[in-house]
């Protein structure tokens, strides 16, 4: 029997369901623990803020009202008014469109770039591998918020797309390091061995048989851009470099600093556009952990185990682990009898 043989043997007889949808599904099993699932919640309240901006603002942002100027919270204002009479909720609420837009559009540039870029230079061989790798060691160290602040001086009015492909155009080299890692790690497993012995191209040995592998580590690296570029967002926005008039919650705070807001304790109008980023990286990291405990073993046992004490009645956190006693006879003739 030849060796290709013997491989689709094992293959068939093998128990434990192979197919891309099963572990296309088993890849993902990384947002079904409890701190992933609080994440995914705490998120998508605010894709959901950002998608019905013009439904859920009381008013347009640029809305004037000359009788409410530096009016704290109230039934007209929920969240107070600015120093020219804007609704400081209707700020905030459109604001979240251009944190999401920018956050996942250049973690969806940084992510696509890192997978091409990371599992090729891993599983192919010589001059095409170490090309890659020196391409990923030049933009590791090629600085983001400087470059963005050169590429945004040369617009008056930079849109937010633009800083958004610089932020991942700078973002992806992390990730494809350790994609290249773990790739390498992969291309000697059975199964990799396997398809290359029965004649399948390099397309379908990447995308089918490596790519659900690596979700975790591709999940990982999308939600750590993310948190990136909505904190280099705001950063820049704070700063000035991004125009005022488009509207973020790095916008807002610069306004507020600008109108002294700081010093006059008008707290109404700089601490929501802060908890809202404070909120959504608590959200991010939750999905980073949630995904950190399903990829290292010694995390996930730990959560399997704490679970289980739980659902008998155990405390987790106390160092010695109750056990059930049983009374024991004294003697050897009690125990004979």
């Amino acid at each position: 029997m030849t060796t290709t043989a013997t491989i689709r043997m094992a293959r068939t007889e093998d128990p434990t369901p192979n197919t891309f949808r099963a572990r296309l599904g088993s890849a993902f099993a990384m947002f079904r623990n409890a701190k992933s699932i609080t994440g995914l919640v705490i998120l998508g309240f605010f894709v959901l803020i950002a998608i019905f901006a013009d439904m859920l603002a009381p008013f347009s942002p640029t809305q004037v009202d000359n009788t409410a100027r530096f009016q704290p919270p109230s039934a007209a204002h929920w969240l107070g008014t600015t120093h020219i009479g804007e609704d400081v909720l209707s700020q905030v609420i459109h604001g979240t469109r251009g944190v999401i837009v920018v956050g996942f559009l250049a973690a969806i540039i940084a992510t696509v770039i890192a997978i091409v870029v990371g599992v090729v230079s891993g599983y192919v061989r010589g001059w095409k591998s170490e090309g890659l790798s020196a391409l990923t060691n030049v933009f590791l160290v090629i600085p983001g918020l400087p470059l963005i602040i050169i590429v945004a001086s040369m617009f008056e009015q930079p849109p937010l797309i633009l800083i958004a492909a610089v932020l991942g155009i700078t973002g992806w080299a992390w990730g494809a390091r350790v994609l290249r890692a773990q790739t390498m790690s992969l291309r000697n497993r059975d199964f990799i061995q396997a398809a290359r012995a029965n004649g399948e191209p390099l397309r379908r040995i990447i995308t089918v048989e490596m790519l659900p592998n690596l979700m975790a580590l591709i999940a990982a690296s999308f939600v750590g851009t993310v948190t990136a570029a909505i904190l280099g967002l705001t950063t820049l926005s704070y700063i000035g470099v991004i125009p005022v008039n488009t509207y973020n919650w790095g916008t807002i705070l610069n306004w507020a600093s600008a109108q002294g807001a700081f010093r006059q304790n008008q707290w109404w109008w700089y601490l929501p556009p802060g908890l809202c980023i404070a909120a959504i990286g608590v959200a991010l990291s939750l999905i980073n952990f949630g995904i950190d405990e399903y990829v290292n073993p010694r995390l996930r046992s730990a959560g399997e185990r704490a679970r289980a004490m739980k659902k008998k009645g155990l405390n987790v956190n106390d160092a010695v682990t109750v056990v059930r006693s049983v009374e024991m006879p004294t003697t050897r003739r009690e125990a004979r009898g």
